[in-house]
Protein backbone atom coordinates (compact mmCIF):
# COMPACT_ATOMS: atom_id res chain seq x y z
CA UNK A 1 0.00 0.00 0.00
CA UNK A 2 1.65 3.47 -0.86
CA UNK A 3 2.69 5.28 1.68
CA UNK A 4 0.87 8.65 1.72
CA UNK A 5 -2.81 6.47 1.23
CA UNK A 6 -1.75 4.59 4.20
CA UNK A 7 -1.06 7.57 6.49
CA UNK A 8 -3.78 9.60 4.83
CA UNK A 9 -6.04 6.82 6.22
CA UNK A 10 -4.21 7.13 9.89
CA UNK A 11 -4.97 10.76 9.85
CA UNK A 12 -8.25 9.80 9.29
CA UNK A 13 -9.21 7.00 11.68
CA UNK A 14 -7.49 9.69 14.32
CA UNK A 15 -11.00 11.25 14.70
CA UNK A 16 -12.78 8.32 16.04
CA UNK A 17 -11.78 7.76 19.79
CA UNK A 18 -13.99 4.79 19.73
CA UNK A 19 -12.35 2.99 17.25
CA UNK A 20 -9.02 3.92 18.83
CA UNK A 21 -9.72 2.81 22.14
CA UNK A 22 -11.69 -0.91 21.47
CA UNK A 23 -8.02 -1.52 19.27
CA UNK A 24 -6.10 -2.29 22.34
CA UNK A 25 -2.41 -1.88 21.20
CA UNK A 26 -1.58 -0.14 18.18
CA UNK A 27 1.42 -0.13 15.71
CA UNK A 28 3.34 2.64 14.67
CA UNK A 29 3.48 2.11 10.59
CA UNK A 30 6.94 1.96 8.48
CA UNK A 31 9.39 2.17 11.88
CA UNK A 32 11.94 0.84 10.20
CA UNK A 33 15.52 2.16 10.92
CA UNK A 34 15.33 3.57 7.19
CA UNK A 35 11.59 4.87 7.06
CA UNK A 36 10.68 8.56 6.53
CA UNK A 37 7.07 8.88 7.44
CA UNK A 38 4.85 11.30 6.30
CA UNK A 39 2.70 13.19 8.86
CA UNK A 40 0.30 16.13 9.72
CA UNK A 41 2.45 18.54 11.78
CA UNK A 42 1.21 21.16 14.23
CA UNK A 43 1.39 24.71 12.65
CA UNK A 44 2.56 27.51 14.83
CA UNK A 45 -0.90 28.67 15.84
CA UNK A 46 -1.91 25.44 17.11
CA UNK A 47 -1.02 23.62 20.89
CA UNK A 48 2.37 22.43 21.51
CA UNK A 49 3.96 19.47 23.50
CA UNK A 50 1.74 17.42 25.62
CA UNK A 51 -1.36 19.79 24.70
CA UNK A 52 -0.89 18.93 21.72
CA UNK A 53 -0.55 15.24 21.90
CA UNK A 54 -3.37 15.44 23.90
CA UNK A 55 -5.44 16.04 21.02
CA UNK A 56 -4.56 13.48 19.19
CA UNK A 57 -4.98 9.97 19.79
CA UNK A 58 -3.06 8.25 17.33
CA UNK A 59 0.43 9.24 16.38
CA UNK A 60 3.26 8.40 13.58
CA UNK A 61 6.49 8.49 14.62
CA UNK A 62 7.32 11.77 14.30
CA UNK A 63 5.11 13.78 15.40
CA UNK A 64 5.55 11.43 18.74
CA UNK A 65 8.98 12.84 18.73
CA UNK A 66 8.38 16.42 17.98
CA UNK A 67 5.56 16.21 20.50
CA UNK A 68 8.35 14.96 22.70
CA UNK A 69 10.82 17.77 22.09
CA UNK A 70 8.34 20.68 22.13
CA UNK A 71 7.41 19.91 25.69
CA UNK A 72 11.25 19.26 26.55
CA UNK A 73 11.94 22.63 25.44
CA UNK A 74 8.62 24.35 26.52
CA UNK A 75 9.64 23.11 30.08
CA UNK A 76 13.37 24.41 29.66
CA UNK A 77 12.31 27.63 28.41
CA UNK A 78 10.01 27.79 31.59
CA UNK A 79 12.23 26.97 34.43
CA UNK A 80 14.32 28.80 33.58
CA UNK A 81 12.37 31.71 33.29
CA UNK A 82 10.94 30.65 36.74
CA UNK A 83 14.60 30.78 38.16
CA UNK A 84 15.08 34.11 36.70
CA UNK A 85 12.07 35.65 37.79
CA UNK A 86 11.71 34.24 40.96
CA UNK A 87 15.47 33.83 42.59
CA UNK A 88 14.91 30.53 43.13
CA UNK A 89 16.86 26.77 43.09
CA UNK A 90 14.97 23.86 44.10
CA UNK A 91 13.69 22.24 42.08
CA UNK A 92 13.93 24.20 39.08
CA UNK A 93 18.13 23.83 38.78
CA UNK A 94 17.82 20.00 38.89
CA UNK A 95 15.20 19.71 36.75
CA UNK A 96 16.43 22.39 33.75
CA UNK A 97 19.64 19.58 34.01
CA UNK A 98 17.17 16.83 33.54
CA UNK A 99 15.53 18.68 30.68
CA UNK A 100 18.29 19.28 28.89
CA UNK A 101 19.51 15.79 28.86
CA UNK A 102 15.62 14.52 27.85
CA UNK A 103 16.19 17.02 24.58
CA UNK A 104 19.56 15.38 23.72
CA UNK A 105 17.77 12.09 23.71
CA UNK A 106 14.92 13.26 21.86
CA UNK A 107 17.32 15.09 19.17
CA UNK A 108 19.34 11.24 18.89
CA UNK A 109 16.20 10.20 18.00
CA UNK A 110 15.67 12.26 15.21
CA UNK A 111 19.18 11.95 14.02
CA UNK A 112 18.63 8.40 13.83
CA UNK A 113 15.11 8.29 11.98
CA UNK A 114 16.09 11.00 9.86
CA UNK A 115 13.28 13.73 10.68
CA UNK A 116 13.39 17.29 10.06
CA UNK A 117 13.53 19.31 13.87
CA UNK A 118 10.10 21.49 13.18
CA UNK A 119 11.76 24.77 15.29
CA UNK A 120 9.63 27.12 17.43
CA UNK A 121 10.25 29.36 19.98
CA UNK A 122 9.40 28.57 23.40
CA UNK A 123 9.59 31.75 24.71
CA UNK A 124 6.74 32.71 22.27
CA UNK A 125 4.69 30.15 24.55
CA UNK A 126 5.40 30.89 27.99
CA UNK A 127 2.87 31.88 30.89
CA UNK A 128 4.45 32.01 34.33
CA UNK A 129 1.95 32.33 37.17
CA UNK A 130 2.20 35.56 40.01
CA UNK A 131 3.36 33.07 42.59
CA UNK A 132 5.63 30.25 43.27
CA UNK A 133 2.60 28.10 44.82
CA UNK A 134 0.61 28.61 41.38
CA UNK A 135 4.17 27.26 39.18
CA UNK A 136 4.18 24.17 42.05
CA UNK A 137 0.55 23.53 40.97
CA UNK A 138 0.89 24.26 37.47
CA UNK A 139 3.72 21.93 37.36
CA UNK A 140 2.43 18.89 39.14
CA UNK A 141 -0.49 19.25 36.07
CA UNK A 142 1.95 19.72 33.93
CA UNK A 143 4.11 16.66 34.72
CA UNK A 144 0.81 14.46 35.00
CA UNK A 145 -0.01 15.87 31.34
CA UNK A 146 3.99 14.26 29.83
CA UNK A 147 2.76 11.10 32.16
CA UNK A 148 -0.24 10.74 30.05
CA UNK A 149 1.62 11.99 26.98
CA UNK A 150 4.36 9.26 27.14
CA UNK A 151 2.02 6.62 28.31
CA UNK A 152 -0.13 6.97 24.74
CA UNK A 153 3.11 6.65 22.96
CA UNK A 154 4.25 3.39 24.87
CA UNK A 155 1.09 1.85 23.76
CA UNK A 156 2.22 1.69 20.55
CA UNK A 157 4.68 -1.17 18.96
CA UNK A 158 8.07 1.15 19.00
CA UNK A 159 11.60 0.35 17.75
CA UNK A 160 13.76 -0.67 21.05
CA UNK A 161 15.46 2.88 21.16
CA UNK A 162 12.40 5.12 21.26
CA UNK A 163 10.73 2.76 23.62
CA UNK A 164 13.51 3.13 25.74
CA UNK A 165 13.49 6.98 25.74
CA UNK A 166 9.84 7.42 25.98
CA UNK A 167 10.18 5.25 29.07
CA UNK A 168 13.32 7.02 30.44
CA UNK A 169 11.06 10.51 29.66
CA UNK A 170 8.07 9.14 31.58
CA UNK A 171 10.03 8.06 34.41
CA UNK A 172 11.54 11.28 34.60
CA UNK A 173 8.07 13.59 34.70
CA UNK A 174 6.94 11.17 37.33
CA UNK A 175 10.31 12.18 39.26
CA UNK A 176 9.08 16.02 38.57
CA UNK A 177 5.75 15.37 39.60
CA UNK A 178 6.61 14.13 43.08
CA UNK A 179 9.59 17.39 43.27
CA UNK A 180 6.30 19.67 42.42
CA UNK A 181 4.19 17.85 44.95
CA UNK A 182 7.13 17.91 47.89
CA UNK A 183 7.22 22.27 47.04
CA UNK A 184 3.04 22.26 46.24
CA UNK A 185 2.42 20.59 49.92
CA UNK A 186 4.19 23.37 51.68
CA UNK A 187 1.99 25.87 50.85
Amino acid sequence: MNKKILVSLILISSFSLVTIFAQGTKEVVNLNQNAVIESNIVEEDELFGASAAAEKDEFSLEEMLQYALQDERLALAEYELIVSEFNVTRPFTNIIKAEESHERAVLNLYDTYGFEIKEFDASEHLVIPDTLEEIYNIGVEAEIANIAMYDKFLSYELPLDVKTVFEALKKGSISHLEAFERQASKY
